[in-house]
């Protein structure tokens, strides 16, 4: 598992970390982007509701079908969640040797 937690659907498969490899934590994610310049209240707007979203119970038993986790919060913690998994993934991107062919 490269989460730094074991999974709850597989608590007897370690982690990464437990195995010897501390700096192998990575996790695909994905979130919501507004374009630039979205007036402050639809920000807000959009985040209340996708928040209240991933709190339903639907929500939750589907990405718990698809071992997917779920992390509401505010625009802020998100931009800076960005802000420090960029320079992580474009690490990543460069020392695989992915290039953009057009």
């Amino acid at each position: 598992m490269s989460t730094p937690q074991r999974w709850a659907s597989l608590p007897d498969v370690p982690t990464f970390m437990e195995a010897g490899f501390p700096s192998l934590t990575r996790n695909a994610w994905s979130g919501v982007l507004a374009p630039p310049r979205t007036p402050a209240p639809v920000i807000g707007k959009l985040n209340a509701a996708i928040n209240e979203g991933l709190a339903g119970a639907e929500t939750k038993a589907t990405f718990a079908k698809l071992s997917a986790l779920s992390q509401p919060g505010s625009p802020e913690q998100f931009a800076a969640f960005i802000a420090e998994q960029s320079p992580i993934w474009a690490d990543l991107v460069k020392v695989s040797g992915a290039r953009i062919d057009n």
